[in-house]
């Protein structure tokens, strides 16, 4: 894997496919592997030509870094992660490490992304690699549920990029036998593990935001479907008039309302609607909780961290997204991104 930021270059045509190729040549070339091994990623300015000789003029250096006794012991992947910032403040890279069939088992990942960040697998690039050892077959299903739990649930402006990847690489080297079934025990402690992973990256893009000064989660419960509940949950985080709000610490909650309510159920019944900001009971079937004061949930919006938790009382189906809040910060960034 080959990854570039500052320019995506996406929308620039046969040009673009073109040094895309190029990359990957030049990759497998200094490595002496077949060029369909090679994986290239971009990220940055959408639209302008990809510096190609600036590019391939950095590629000696990576791949000498990539081989040094440091490599060995994981310490290049806070330099990956640092190289592959765009407008994050700050770098995204964890590890964690288990036991699965008594062998020790280490899991190492590193993302960016801050802004243009509403996953569709946002500009968001997330690679998470194991020593263990999993059956090739395995793989799609597993990277896909990783997904699914993690980068797929988080948004930051609602725009998605043009370039989003998120790979999963499982090397088989920690020496036990692969995973067939992720059902077994082996399965679900390295699903488990990896799940841990992938969510800390997400959510430290999140916390990450463009201007962001708070981390927001939203949880549907009493949905009918998934559907259903992840509709509501990015009507919330993706308004605009909502994330203003929290910025604000202003408790205007009926913003909140308006969205659950454009969210598109057609037979929602507005009477089941609950509300709690945290542990405060705002919404009670469907209009105020008349036990609610506003100074208590304006203190809830005051913390950095706070629980948005919506009751729709039509089944049992529930789902989370966590985004933040929009600041003044966000227009300034976003206004001065190229220059």
């Amino acid at each position: 894997m080959v990854v570039n930021t500052g320019n995506a270059n996406a929308g620039t045509g046969e040009a673009g496919l073109a040094d895309a190729r190029q990359t990957a040549l030049a990759v497998a070339r200094a490595l002496g592997v077949p060029h369909e091994q090679v994986l290239p990623f971009s990220t940055g300015v959408i639209m302008e030509p990809l510096p190609l000789d600036r590019l391939l003029a950095g590629l000696p250096s990576a791949l000498a870094d990539a081989a040094t006794p440091e490599a060995a012991t994981g310490a290049q992947w806070l330099k990956a992660a640092e190289g592959i910032m765009t407008t994050d403040t700050v770098p995204k890279a964890v590890s964690r490490r288990l036991r699965v069939a008594g062998h020790e088992v280490s899991i190492s990942g590193i993302a960016k992304g801050a802004g243009m960040i509403r996953p569709n697998m946002a500009t968001m690039l997330g690679f998470v690699a194991t020593d263990a050892a999993v059956a090739p077959g395995l793989m799609d299903a597993l990277v896909a549920r990783l997904a699914d739990a993690s980068f797929n649930r988080v948004t930051v402006d609602g725009d998605t990029s043009t370039n989003d990847s998120f790979v999963l690489v499982a090397t088989g080297q920690a020496g036990h036998a692969p995973i067939t079934d992720l059902d077994s025990a082996e399965g679900q402690a390295l699903l488990l593990a990896l799940t841990e992973v992938a969510q800390f990256l997400a959510h430290a893009i999140v916390r990450d935001g463009e201007g962001a000064t708070k981390f927001i989660t939203v949880r549907v419960e009493g949905g009918a479907n998934q559907e259903e509940c992840l509709k509501v949950a990015y009507a919330v985080a993706h308004s605009p008039l909502v994330k203003t709000a929290f910025f604000a610490s202003d408790p205007n909650l009926g913003r909140i309302l308006a969205a659950v309510g454009y969210a598109g159920i057609d037979d929602l019944d507005a009477t089941k609607i609950e509300l709690y900001l945290g542990n405060v009971h705002v919404v009670k079937a469907g209009g105020r909780n008349p036990d609610y004061r506003e100074e208590d949930g304006q203190r809830v919006m005051k913390a950095p961290e706070i629980l948005v938790r919506i009751g729709l009382g039509r089944g049992d189906a529930t789902e989370t997204v966590w985004t933040c809040d929009f600041s003044h910060d966000y227009v300034s960034i976003n206004a001065d991104y190229r220059s």
